[in-house]
């Protein structure tokens, strides 16, 4: 590699201030595009730096539109160059001819974008350097950059240190385009020499050595052999000069035109993801500071799409607790480390939301990623951004490649079950058999699951009342009382335990999962029958289906409460029943059916608080006694889930329905 001078090698030994230092009148300050963090960093090097001008590398023909959309910042908005004029079925070819372009995302997040809004609020002179575009520089534009570490780095260190990091890994350019590219900067460069006292100049790390190289050996040629060698390659000799040479590109540049962007679309614009983007200028808006906040930004993303998926979901949403966020933090984090990474993608983002919260929850956090909280309307037309291409107004769909390109993409399929649209959805509802109603197998497996949970616990409390102490002769019985034991500790007794087998069995279950439920709210009200041995008899009021359908004959609708009848048995509908019309409420109405359907004495009855005096006078109408199970016995996040049920049209529905059917 070719010697970068002895600033380079003073970086490592306490010198790091001289690194982008060439001589007194100009700083080469490497730039790594699309990351927040280099951005933050590269304008507090600016702000401790005294200069009186500032380099960009942007062609002269980009000024007006580039400095009118870093104006109307924070709104983002794009600035289009195209390589020919306006053709209705232009193609999107690979080698940049027609149907193709280049742009500059006017992104807060982007370092250059940085500088040049620091330069227009500090009133700096501003140079474009890079030449205009020609067939020489067109097909380079494709050919993309070299991966660099994460500059996540630099919130822990110094632009310089990190930089001084990445010589040795810098390839020498292996283009004519690239190297005649960086002459000509070198050129334009020196001609400015005597313009300003200290220059400072913007220039991608990948070419940051190299244009160094060139400006030393174009301001210390050997004899004429640098003038020589620039007129051999038909680029003027310039490095003599005071004043800048008219720089005729090979062709004609188009006008720069300024394009807002479709708020859809933003996800392909920014560096940043665009929440993380409007966080970084709600700081700034708020003068806050904003040196560590990517390491925060990933919590306030999470919790904004949380927000929106309680709001979206309501009583049906998972409970996203802190403990469940932060353990999906971790896995993050451990995912990322495995791609040798510092910062996520966002790839690793949402699937690991996807395995640890489902489908749902992951499908809120990419439309909270994608929400740019400053996008305001501006007054040009607006385009729509793609994978490497845009849909312009006038030109249709062409290829576009960023003239400020950060780290190279890769793409990843991840499959998420969408919302269906409200016109499906009315399809769906009007298509609906009200006389073939069946369950999700799965789903019936774990609300029985539950319910034989649910009836051991009553067991084990009946078992309770019966149990008794009693002073130790010769057995342990079924253990040590310690209670007595200490009550007795001054005569040196101990006392055993005596439970006897519980007496009687249990064959009614109510579940309550709400102290008041609002019968508006619940409006469903139905009874269902086993298919086979293995299911209870089930009667049940929830919320109403045909809200929320998921798919042809596929509903989703969320249990208020419920009854299980164990054996099934055949049994009036409940909710129609006369016998039942002395009850006031839902849950009255649910308590009085398990008394009068039920064999046994005891009736096991979950809720959250234990029963009141009106549902203990309607067992002791029947002859019943409500063995009450705490509600909170149980992970609330578990109960979420089982109170969650689908509803299908039919048992034909189920060969189908799997598609359709997410956990929450």
């Amino acid at each position: 590699m070719t010697d970068h001078g002895p600033d380079a090698s003073q970086s490592a030994t306490g010198f790091p201030g001289k690194v982008f230092q060439y001589e007194s009148w100009l700083s080469l300050l490497p730039v790594i595009h699309g990351s927040a963090s280099y951005a933050v960093g590269l304008r507090k090097w600016l702000l401790e730096t005294p200069h009186d001008g500032l380099a960009i590398p942007l062609p002269e023909s980009f000024r007006e539109a580039v400095l009118s959309g870093v104006a109307a910042l924070p709104a983002v908005s794009v600035v289009v160059q195209l390589d020919t004029a306006p053709i209705d079925t232009a193609p999107i070819d690979d080698g940049g001819g027609a149907g193709s372009g280049t742009y500059v995302p006017i992104d807060p997040c982007q370092g250059v974008i940085a500088a040049i809004r620091f330069a227009m609020s500090e009133r700096i002179p501003i140079e474009w350097v890079d030449p205009e575009s020609g067939e020489m520089q067109r097909e380079g534009f494709w050919l993309g950059g070299m991966f660099f570490p994460d500059p996540y780095a630099v919130e822990y260190t110094t632009l310089e240190r990190y930089c001084c990091a990445m010589l040795p890994v810098i390839p020498t350019p292996d283009s004519d385009w690239n190297r005649e590219r960086i002459e000509r900067i070198a050129v334009r460069l020196l001609a400015k020499k005597h313009c300003y006292r200290h220059l400072v100049c913007l220039c991608h790390l990948q070419d940051w050595p190299w244009i160094r190289d060139a400006v030393r050996r174009l301001q210390y040629p050997d004899g004429d052999a640098v003038g020589f060698e620039a007129a051999m390659r038909g680029i003027p000799d310039e490095s003599v000069e005071d004043e800048p040479a008219e720089d005729e590109p090979a062709t004609a540049s188009a006008e720069a035109i300024n394009y807002a962007i479709d708020s859809r679309t933003h996800l392909f614009l920014h560096g940043e993801l665009p929440f993380i983007t409007g966080l970084y200028e709600r700081a700034r808006l708020n003068l806050e500071d904003d040196g560590m906040l990517g390491i925060h930004a990933l919590k306030e993303l999470f919790l904004a799409a949380r927000s929106s998926y309680k709001q979206d979901l309501g009583n049906r949403a998972r409970q996203i607790t802190p403990q469940l966020i932060s353990q999906c933090l971790k896995y993050i984090r451990n995912q990322t480390l495995l791609d040798r990474r510092m910062t996520p993608s966002f790839y690793t983002i949402v699937r690991s939301s996807q395995q640890m919260m489902g489908d749902s929850f992951a499908i809120h956090l990419v439309s909270s990623a994608k929400d740019y909280c400053f996008d305001e309307p501006l007054p040009w037309p607006e385009m729509k951004m793609g994978i490497d291409q845009g849909d312009i107004p006038g030109f249709g769909v062409l290829k576009l490649a960023s003239r400020l390109p950060g780290n190279p993409m890769e793409w990843h399929h991840l499959e998420l079950q969408r919302p269906a649209r409200k016109q499906d959805q009315r399809k769906w509802t009007s298509r609906w058999n009200p006389y073939q109603q069946c369950s999700w197998p799965e789903e019936d497996q774990k609300i029985e699951s539950f319910r034989n949970r649910i009836m051991e616990r009553a067991r084990a409390a009946i078992g309770a009342d019966l149990a008794r102490t009693e002073k130790f002769t010769t057995s342990m019985m079924d253990g040590l009382d310690l209670r007595e034991t200490l009550r007795h500790w001054y005569d040196g007794s101990l006392y055993v335990k005596i439970q006897p087998p519980s007496i009687g069995n249990l064959d009614a279950t109510i579940m309550l999962f709400e102290g008041e439920p609002d019968p508006r709210e619940y409006s469903w009200r139905a009874t269902w029958f086993a298919e086979h041995i293995e299911e209870s008899t089930l009667a049940f009021f929830a919320t109403p289906f045909h809200k929320e359908m998921l798919g042809p004959g596929v509903a989703v609708s969320t249990y208020g409460g419920a009854m299980f009848l164990y054996p099934p048995r055949p049994i009036d509908d409940i909710w129609t029943d006369p016998r039942l019309d002395f009850t006031d409420t839902l849950e009255q109405r649910l308590v009085a059916a398990a008394c009068m359907h039920a064999e046994s004495r005891h009736i096991a009855l979950l809720s959250h608080a234990a029963p009141g005096l009106a549902l203990k006078q309607i067992a002791k109408r029947y002859k019943r006694k409500l063995v009450h199970v705490p509600l909170a016995h149980f992970a609330e996040s578990v109960v979420q889930q089982l109170r969650l049920f689908h509803v299908l049209n039919g048992k034909h529905v189920r060969s189908y329905a799997a598609h359709f059917i997410r956990k929450a």
